[in-house]
């Protein structure tokens, strides 16, 4: 009697496993179903942080493949796909609203300088770690980067063009859409001001503090009339006049400033 009574207790666990396993394989195979079903199938898409000029293509794709999605099974790797080919993009947020809503962020790349060829064809910008932005119109008061190479990849990876470009990513952005020009020669990194001096930063070793220290010596009065400004020492800037900078490396100052270049505290 026991021995029976043991097995129909076995048979009714063993049926409400089966049962179990039965809902289970339901209930996933049905939220397999609704995740992919229109009812709750993207209709309704909001894209949000695009401003570069191929805005319109990277809305466009965007959209097109969001409109392929659901609000709950969101494809973030395709999103990242159909827009590989704009540099502009360097990341995508995306948050849905159910059931048919989605809003997708884009994280821009924000250009510091334009790479301008020897032979003056069209610029292209250029972020602060050096990818350029091929397919993206160049603003006018980004300043230009001439290099003397004709074929460029998708990185620039000269070291001194680098050097630059740090410097400029540092910049203050009412200062550096003052900049027109960025170059590298024997004083090292040169950064020249429309309507202004030109800025000797020589390395680009405490980069913010030079641009500090140039933005308060511009703001001084004494300053007026410069033709460059030496920010190779932080926190010590020489104005000067129409002598010559030395090459970086060498002392600044081997003899007293002249009058047309006194040092600005």
């Amino acid at each position: 009697m026991v021995s029976l009574t043991v097995t129909r207790r076995g048979r009714r666990l063993l049926r409400a496993g089966f049962g179990l396993v039965a809902v289970l394989a339901l209930a996933g195979g049905g939220w397999m179903w609704l995740r992919d079903s229109s009812l709750v199938r993207v209709s309704d898409v909001r894209i949000t942080g695009v401003s570069a000029s191929d805005g319109d293509e990277v809305k466009a794709a965007l959209e097109g493949a969001a409109l392929e999605m659901t609000t709950l099974h969101v494809r973030e790797d395709v999103l990242h796909e159909v827009t590989a080919n704009h540099p502009s993009v360097d990341a995508i947020r995306v948050s849905t609203d159910f059931p048919h809503g989605m809003t997708i962020h884009v994280v821009e790349r924000q250009p510091v300088a334009a790479l301008a060829g020897a032979t003056g064809e069209r610029r292209i910008p250029v972020t602060g770690n050096g990818i350029l932005l091929r397919g993206v119109t160049a603003d006018r008061d980004l300043p230009s980067l001439v290099l003397k190479q004709t074929a460029v990849g998708p990185r620039l990876t000269d070291r001194r063009a680098l050097r630059a470009l740090k410097i400029a990513d540092a910049a203050p952005s009412e200062l550096l859409r003052r900049s027109e020009e960025l170059q590298v020669n024997a004083r090292g990194v040169v950064i020249t001001l429309r309507n202004g001096p030109e800025l000797v930063f020589g390395s680009d070793d405490d980069a913010r503090a030079k641009w500090i220290g140039a933005a308060r010596v511009l703001a001084e009065s004494s300053a007026a009339g410069a033709t460059y400004l030496d920010l190779r020492i932080p926190g010590r800037v020489a104005a000067g006049g129409l002598a010559p900078v030395p090459p970086e490396g060498q002392n600044l100052n081997p003899q007293p400033e002249a009058e047309n270049s006194p040092t600005l505290e």
